[in-house]
């Protein structure tokens, strides 16, 4: 994909939706940190079912390390592997309260080394709570950049690496969400929503789903365009065949030029009439000469 289809895209992708949000609900840098925790391998959905009951109790890191591992779980047994993110999510309280004066720090180092921050989690921070321009490959951007030719890569380092690269400047604080946004309404994993798409024309995908409201073309119909073409077809190649003949016929009945420029007829008709040879007496067959009376009586004489 070149860059004139990137950035006509992103452009389209901005005009229908100039300030994408994320899907999560949060009211604070802490509450977005802590979202994005519980949200891996799960919902946004289900991570917000969880967390509208979970915040209104305990949305600060000194509040939420007072449940415990036992208390939180008890707000997000819902969400897939809830013990585990239990167990990072007080321990990541733990080191905020101690180290970062509750906050949530701005740098990819200090994210990352807080328990159940990865880089895809440090990614969504860094860009929704401190605009930098990153972007975090999940399951939705790593397809959409694969199936459309935006961004292909066969591992999520590969493909981010690739949006940072190809992704044009002016879209990149807005790139992350437009790409999940899509991936997750648009572009879906088992039947991409493609008639619905305002990407379609653009995007390089080679097995787009089929408009369910297009009309099918007759059999009848197509069988005779079939046949229309096959005649069209045979009667080109007939027509091709004529001409070549009727060429070739020309070139071999045109009189040849010599390298004078004249052709044979003129030639013989500058030169002179060639002399006839005399006539050549004929032969005297010396055993066909008749027999006379007189050389017949000379040869008796010459016999007594």
């Amino acid at each position: 994909m070149n860059h004139e289809k990137r950035t006509e895209i992103f452009r389209r992708w901005r005009e229908a939706n100039p300030h994408p949000k994320s899907d999560l609900e949060y009211n604070s840098t802490f509450e977005l940190l802590v979202s994005v925790i519980l949200s891996a391998q799960a919902t946004d959905k289900g991570v917000n079912a969880a967390t509208r009951k979970l915040y209104p109790i305990a949305n600060t890191p000194e509040a939420i390390l007072a449940l415990g591992e036992e208390g939180l779980g008890k707000y997000i047994q819902t969400i897939g592997l809830w013990k585990a993110k239990a167990k990072n999510v007080i321990a990541t309280c733990r080191l905020l309260i101690e180290k970062h004066g509750s906050g949530v720090p701005g740098t990819r180092e200090e994210l990352e080394a807080l328990p159940g921050v990865g880089r895809k989690t440090a990614n969504v921070v860094l860009n929704i709570a401190f605009g930098e321009h990153t972007i975090a490959v999940d399951t939705h951007n790593f397809r959409v950049a694969n199936r459309t030719g935006i961004a292909p890569g066969k591992t999520v380092e590969a493909v981010e690496r690739a949006l940072m690269k190809f992704v044009p400047k002016e879209f990149l604080q807005h790139a992350h969400h437009w790409l999940i946004l899509h991936g997750r309404y648009t572009c879906k994993a088992i039947k991409p929503d493609c008639p619905n798409c305002n990407i379609s024309d653009l995007c390089e995908y080679r097995h787009k789903t089929p408009d369910p409201l297009a009309q099918p073309v007759p059999k009848a119909l197509l069988k005779d365009a079939q046949a229309a073409a096959k005649s069209t077809a045979r009667t080109a190649k007939k027509a091709a065949e004529k001409a070549a003949l009727k060429s070739a016929e020309k070139t071999a009945t045109k009189p040849a030029k010599a390298a004078t420029g004249k052709t044979p007829e003129r030639l013989a008709a500058a030169k002179p009439p060639a002399k006839k040879a005399a006539a050549k007496p004929a032969p005297v067959n010396k055993g066909a000469a008749k027999k006379t009376p007189a050389t017949s009586a000379a040869r008796k004489r010459a016999k007594a």
